[in-house]
């Protein structure tokens, strides 16, 4: 009688001092990826190389060079992976065009399972003065037809959009000649540092993470 006394209150004891942990629950906890997609837009085509709009293309271009990287041609795109620091980051030059840039994104997100936080979107801004470089977590496309895109297909604002001022100088009703065109003589000679300290944006944000690298870079 004492024994089974003793065994009812062991169990209950067990019952309540520990909780159950049901299986959706291990599920739903958020688990840290060290896995990174970092997007640059532009078009693709040799006549779009050098032009302001392909900005995206020409910072990935940059740090693939400089750390001896090789894109290969994959689904909706070109691709090259860097591994920095426990990091992997996947640099994606759509093959969409501009205006369907979003298609790309999210295949290679779903297929390297990258979450939202993890995604850095490279583009142009015509607000900004050349060079200049603004890091948000989130905002509307601005009119520019690729983050347009990639709001559309993610059905969403909140990823990290990497900004990079072209500045607007140009006449009234050639904006599309404007940003199609090719950098002056003096932006030529001033893009290697604006490529160098691109590239440092990119390896702080997988490794500092999105607040100390907006404190750092914004407005550099």
């Amino acid at each position: 009688m004492i024994q089974w006394i003793t065994q009812l209150f062991a169990s209950h004891k067990t019952a309540s001092d520990t909780p159950e942990v049901h299986e959706h629950q291990k599920n739903n906890m958020k688990s840290v990826s060290n896995k990174f997609l970092i997007v640059g837009l532009g078009n693709i085509g040799a006549e779009y190389v050098n032009t302001r709009h392909n900005i995206g293309f020409k910072v990935l271009d940059f740090l693939a060079k400089k750390e001896s990287l090789a894109f290969e041609t994959v689904k909706l795109g070109a691709l090259a992976e860097y591994k920095f620091k426990g990091r992997t980051f996947f640099l994606l030059k759509p093959n969409t065009y501009m205006n369907l840039s979003g298609k790309a994104v999210k295949f290679w997100m779903d297929k390297e399972n990258i979450p939202l936080e993890n995604i850095l979107v490279i583009t142009d801004d015509l607000n900004l003065s050349f060079g200049t470089i603004r890091i948000k977590p989130k905002g509307s496309d601005g009119g520019h037809n690729g983050l347009k895109n990639i709001n559309l297909i993610l059905n969403t604002q909140n990823y990290t959009r990497f900004r990079f001022g072209i500045s607007d100088q140009f006449k009234k009703g050639q904006q599309v000649d404007y940003v199609l065109g090719d950098w002056d003589e003096e932006e030529k000679s001033k893009l290697p540092e604006r490529l160098e300290l691109a590239s440092e944006i990119i390896k702080s944000f997988g490794t500092a993470g999105l607040e100390n690298t907006m404190t750092t870079f914004n407005g550099k």
